[in-house]
């Protein structure tokens, strides 16, 4: 189903699993911008599996300019404790370079908002890198405001193993 934006020529849709292909072009084009291209070991196999499996661990739009894919938001449900509320995490949002400045990525982001106030969330957060100052700026100024006391924190690959294997040897 494709939704009416503000933007005459721009449409906002949930991906499907024929769109695999698609989301795994815009992750590799989101992750060379990012100069992260070898960090992306994603496969379509991969991501089939864990947006459209059961169950989906994220969600995917795409926002589509004259029916075109342009954009792209990735996104998953979260939780406020302190809320007690639900959330959305947009963990990648990318407007081809191209079509920038057109207000395709604030279309975007007023989806999520939506969409988070409709599941009833208290908060849609997201990350942004330190050096992306125009991303920052933009965020800035639909009101996003950064979380400078607080630090993001990962842990994957062998570290994870190793602390996981701290768990699963007390028979957990």
């Amino acid at each position: 189903m494709e939704i009416n934006t503000p933007i005459p020529e721009f449409t906002i849709r949930e991906a499907s699993s024929d769109d695999v292909p698609l989301v795994l072009a815009f992750v590799k084009e989101l992750a060379a911008y990012e100069k992260l291209s070898h960090e992306v070991v994603a496969t379509e196999k991969a991501l089939e599996e864990t947006l459209f499996g059961d169950p989906p661990g994220a969600e995917v739009a795409f926002g589509c300019c004259r029916a075109t894919p342009v954009a792209f938001a990735l996104f998953f449900s979260s939780y406020s404790t302190f809320l007690a509320k639900p959330g959305l995490y947009l963990e990648d949002l990318f407007v081809k370079p191209a079509l920038r400045g057109r207000g395709f990525g604030k279309a975007m982001l007023a989806y999520l908002a939506n969409l988070a106030r409709e599941r009833g969330c208290g908060r849609l957060e997201w990350s942004v890198l330190d050096w992306n100052k125009p991303a920052i700026a933009f965020y800035q100024s639909i009101g996003a405001k950064p979380m400078d006391a607080w630090t993001v924190q990962r842990i994957e690959g062998q570290s994870l193993d190793l602390l996981a294997d701290q768990f699963a040897g007390t028979g957990g």
